[in-house]
């Protein structure tokens, strides 16, 4: 287990800052996810961390050990920081078996045959892929390959794991699985895993903690209850999760939401303009006079276990994620009324920058 630290990491495409002054400490034997849109800096991040980028400023450590500094011109070859990388794409050799892929790298490093045997033989057995060793990467499916790429990482007994958008090119179902097998094998090994996605429900199955970085800059680091129930800000609560946003104005206690004609009560810190965000999870379908906000169905999907529901709330429509039963006895341009359990509340900086996200 290897504890990672960036301390004022700042790396420059050409003239595009891509991060600066950027630290951030990895607890050793965690999980940790680096999530954000398309841009922000986390394959900049990850390719510092392996050495494939050299940033202008800042240090690296892994463990006790610096692997870069700029001011010491300190700068550790990439097969010297002993990190198990899985990618994408699977990257597997065609014409190598199973066992022949997962034992390259220690065949490279002149280990011993009997001990590249049985290496390989612990490795196989971590990814439940035994039986496959003699088998072609052309008679396995993409979730086979993918295991066999992270058995290739694990037989190197690396002391940092990182793993790059490793399920992105799998189907649903099977993502799901290979979800809980690595995180089952991260337990087994306790190694510390930096783990890079786009996909924030991947995110928060995986990690112990996350990460959300938006250009550059860290927004928030929490765990994922903390991420989701507490975000720092609008871009944290937009990019975690579904919400819906309304603005709106405090005023006597309460929240009047603008150009709506409906109002919440509300008593907390917030005053002046304010943004609220009211996830579909929270929202209910109360008895007609005891919701907090009233609306028309606009359409509704059936998706087997839940009704998902969009309701004009006077202008603006939200999301209500309803029992599956509803969409067989509620048609569309039905009133409801809706219970509120909790929402956030945000001042509006009146620009709207954070509600923003390209992806």
């Amino acid at each position: 287990m290897s504890k990672v630290a960036f301390k004022n990491i700042s790396f420059k495409y050409g003239q595009n800052q891509i991060l600066k002054d950027f630290s951030l400490e990895i607890e050793s034997g965690e999980i940790l996810c680096l999530v954000g849109p398309s841009g922000c800096g986390k394959t900049t991040l990850v390719r510092c961390l392996l050495g494939l980028n050299k940033p202008d400023t800042g240090e690296i450590y892994v463990g006790d050990t610096c692997i870069f500094s700029a001011s010491r011109r300190i700068n550790m070859a990439v097969e010297r920081r002993n990190i198990g990388i899985v990618f994408q794409d699977y990257a597997v050799w065609p014409h190598m078996t199973v066992g022949e892929n997962v034992g390259y790298s220690l065949k490279k490093r002149r280990v011993p045959k009997g001990e590249i045997a049985g290496r390989v033989e612990n490795a196989l057995a971590m990814v439940n892929m035994t039986e496959y060793k003699n088998h072609l990467p052309s008679q396995l499916s993409g979730g086979q390959q993918q295991r066999v790429a992270l058995a290739r990482a694990l037989v190197m007994n690396p002391r940092l794991l990182l793993l790059d958008e490793p399920l992105s090119n799998l189907d649903a179902k099977l993502r799901e699985g290979m979800r809980y097998e690595i995180k089952e094998i991260q337990r087994e090994l306790g190694i510390t895993v930096v783990y890079v996605t786009h996909d924030q429900t991947e995110a928060m199955a995986m990690s112990d903690r996350i990460v959300v970085i938006n250009r550059g800059v860290i927004q928030q680091v929490g765990t994922p209850q903390e991420i989701y129930r507490t975000p720092a800000n609008q871009f944290v609560a937009d990019f975690v999760g579904r919400v819906d946003f309304l603005r709106g104005a405090v005023r006597g206690g309460r929240i009047q939401l603008t150009g709506l004609g409906q109002s919440l009560r509300y008593d907390g810190p917030c005053t002046g303009e304010v943004v609220v965000a009211v996830r579909p999870e929270s929202l209910s379908l109360a008895r007609p006079g005891e919701g907090q906000l009233t609306g028309s169905i606009v359409n509704k999907y059936y998706l087997g276990d839940i009704s998902d529901l969009r309701v004009d709330v006077g202008g603006a429509v939200i999301r209500l994620i309803a029992p599956p039963e509803i969409c067989d006895t509620m048609e569309r341009g039905a009133q409801v009324a809706l219970g509120i359990r909790e929402f956030l509340v945000f001042p509006d900086d009146g620009t709207g920058e954070s509600l923003r996200i390209l992806t």
